[in-house]
């Protein structure tokens, strides 16, 4: 028996199962790489979700702004439109009463805060001046009076600061006593125009000229009183 032959090995055999576990190291590698590239692109998208989930968020953001500013505006409008109505009366109701539709404004490098108050200093109704009447007149006349009279008291009061101080005061002091006479008319005007904006009289020329002339015939008078004969 021993001098029988053995079946000879498969010719290449071993280079056979040599190239198979090559193959599956391939295969092994080639797996690894598509599970890393399926691990970054499912990472990749996750990313992009996310940041388009962030984009949706701010743009929501921005609306819910948009909303609230929009309602602002319109409420201010809406205002503006109010008041207009109110002020003007039956002349502007032929408008309607409710805020007319949006336009789309030529120049829109402004914001709507700018075209309210536009808006607004437009539409602001200033009620026209009544015309004077007697009662007015007396009342500036007894501006002009009050005015003269305190002239000619600030002017006695300063004069006699200036004789009893003496000295340099009693140069200075007489001058300052003429100025304060002179003033005190002049007062008398910004006092009345005040008075007469609070009641929406027209202060026109002949109501200052009533003013003025009345506190310097009051002031004239009262100084040759005070001063007596010679």
């Amino acid at each position: 028996m021993s001098g029988e032959l053995q079946p000879a090995e498969p010719v290449g055999y071993r280079a056979i199962l040599h190239r198979l576990t090559r193959l599956d190291a391939e295969a092994a590698e080639l797996r690894a790489e598509a599970v890393e590239w399926h691990d970054d692109r499912l990472a990749a998208v996750h990313e992009a979700v996310r940041a388009a989930e962030d984009d949706v968020r701010a743009a929501a953001d921005e609306v819910r702004r948009a909303q609230r500013d929009r309602e602002t505006v319109d409420a201010g409008a809406a205002d503006i439109w109010s008041r207009f109505v109110h002020d003007v009366g039956p002349s502007a109701e032929r408008f309607g009463t409710t805020l007319p539709p949006p336009t789309v404004p030529r120049q829109r490098t402004a914001d709507a805060e700018e075209f309210l108050q536009e808006a607004s200093n437009k539409v602001r109704y200033v009620p026209p001046a009544r015309p004077l009447g007697s009662a007015a007149t007396l009342l500036f006349a007894a501006f002009g009076f009050l005015g003269g009279a305190v002239g000619v008291l600030a002017y006695q009061l300063l004069r006699w600061a200036g004789r009893e101080a003496g000295g340099d005061f009693a140069v200075a002091l007489p001058v300052l006593a003429l100025i304060a006479m002179l003033l005190g008319p002049v007062l008398a005007v910004v006092a009345a125009k005040r008075t007469a904006d609070h009641r929406g009289v027209g202060l026109d020329a002949a109501a200052v000229a009533t003013v003025l002339g009345t506190g310097l015939a009051t002031a004239g008078v009262l100084y040759a009183v005070l001063r007596g004969p010679g």
